[in-house]
């Protein structure tokens, strides 16, 4: 069982990073970005960002973390100038 769960563990480290613009503000801190393949996706802000209270508006650039298995969703991890 230690290999296996190695490997689980290794799978679960591997993500995408993206960099998209704000176009919604959703309620509950949710996100509508527009990747810069002008695809959307709807995403959450991490918990060191919604922790130091950082504020995001429309037209925000902002740098995201994406599963490999699930691309209509992500994770905004920094607010880009």
């Amino acid at each position: 069982m230690g290999w296996v769960s190695l490997v689980i563990e290794l799978m679960k480290e591997e993500h995408i990073e993206v960099e998209g613009c704000v176009q919604t503000v959703l309620p509950g801190t949710m996100f509508r970005v527009e990747l810069d393949n002008k695809h959307l996706v709807l995403a959450t802000i991490c918990g060191k960002m919604r922790k130091r209270w950082v504020r995001l508006t429309v037209g925000d650039r902002v740098k995201m973390e994406m599963s490999p298995y699930d691309l209509s969703k992500g994770r905004i991890t920094w607010r880009l100038r």
